[in-house]
């Protein structure tokens, strides 16, 4: 039986949260990519509740001048943003969960982006 693309994505994506979980010490950085979008949230999954949150379509990346909310530059942008923000609150070490996407494109540039930023993975 050949599986279809979203049938292998929740495969993956089941595959990988087997692994992973997070803490309130080093708490999840859960990505979720779209056509046009992706979002990046930073989990406590002991408490049951979402640290941080950025996406592209914060309205401080809507006003910047990206050409497209759909390229690796605005998932670098997400990226440093969900950084700074977690610098903010405290939070220096997080657990990477990539959704059952591979890790290449604009999942990776976001990674990279937060790695940079000050987060370690």
């Amino acid at each position: 039986m050949k599986l279809t693309r979203k049938q292998a994505t929740q495969r993956r994506h089941r595959r990988v949260r087997r692994k992973l979980f997070g803490t309130s010490e080093r708490p999840r950085l859960a990505v979720f990519r779209s056509h046009q979008h992706i979002y990046a949230q930073i989990i406590d999954d002991t408490q049951h509740c979402t640290l941080v949150a950025s996406s592209t379509l914060d309205s401080s990346i809507k006003t910047s001048e990206l050409s497209s909310t759909s390229t690796c530059e605005a998932s670098a942008v997400v990226g440093q943003l969900i950084a700074k923000k977690a610098l903010e609150k405290g939070i220096t070490q997080v657990v990477f969960d990539r959704g059952g996407k591979l890790y290449h494109g604009r999942v990776r540039t976001l990674a990279e982006a937060a790695r940079e930023a000050g987060l370690q993975f």
